[in-house]
C-alpha cells in the first residue's frame, strides 16, 4: 500500500480527524446559535484579568464570528500537514493531529466563555 492509502486506513488518524472536525462544527454551531439569541450589537471580545473591572474590551460581532473560519482553517491546515508528514513518520502526524484537537477544544472554550460574558 502507498502512504496515502495507509494514512486513510489508519484508525487513530481517522479518529483524531473525525473528532476534530466534529468539534469544529460544534464550535461554529454554538457560536451561531448564541449570537442569534443575543440582540445586542456590542459584544465582549477581550478580557484582561490584570486590569480588573476595566479589563473587558467591547467589539463588534465580527470579532466573535472570526472563530468560525479560524476553527475550519486550522482543521484544514493541520490535516494537510499531517498528511504530508505521515510519509516521514507516523507519530509526527499523530502528534500534529493531537495538537489540532487541543486547539479545537481551546477554540470552543474561549469562544463560549466570551459569549457567556456578553
Amino acid at each position: 500500500m502507498t502512504s496515502e492509502q495507509k494514512y486513510f486506513h489508519d484508525r487513530l488518524i481517522l479518529v483524531l480527524l473525525t473528532v476534530s472536525a466534529f468539534i469544529a462544527v460544534l464550535a461554529s454551531l454554538l457560536i451561531l446559535l448564541k449570537l442569534d439569541s443575543n440582540h445586542s450589537d456590542v459584544f465582549i471580545v477581550q478580557v484582561r484579568q490584570n486590569l480588573g473591572v476595566g479589563g473587558f474590551k467591547a467589539g463588534h460581532i465580527t470579532g466573535l464570528l472570526a472563530f468560525i473560519p479560524f476553527a475550519f482553517l486550522v482543521l484544514i491546515i493541520n490535516a494537510i500537514l499531517s498528511f504530508r508528514i505521515y510519509r516521514i513518520h507516523r507519530q509526527y502526524a499523530v502528534t500534529i493531529l493531537g495538537m489540532l484537537l487541543l486547539l479545537e477544544v481551546l477554540t470552543l472554550v474561549v469562544s463560549n466563555s466570551l459569549l457567556v460574558l456578553r
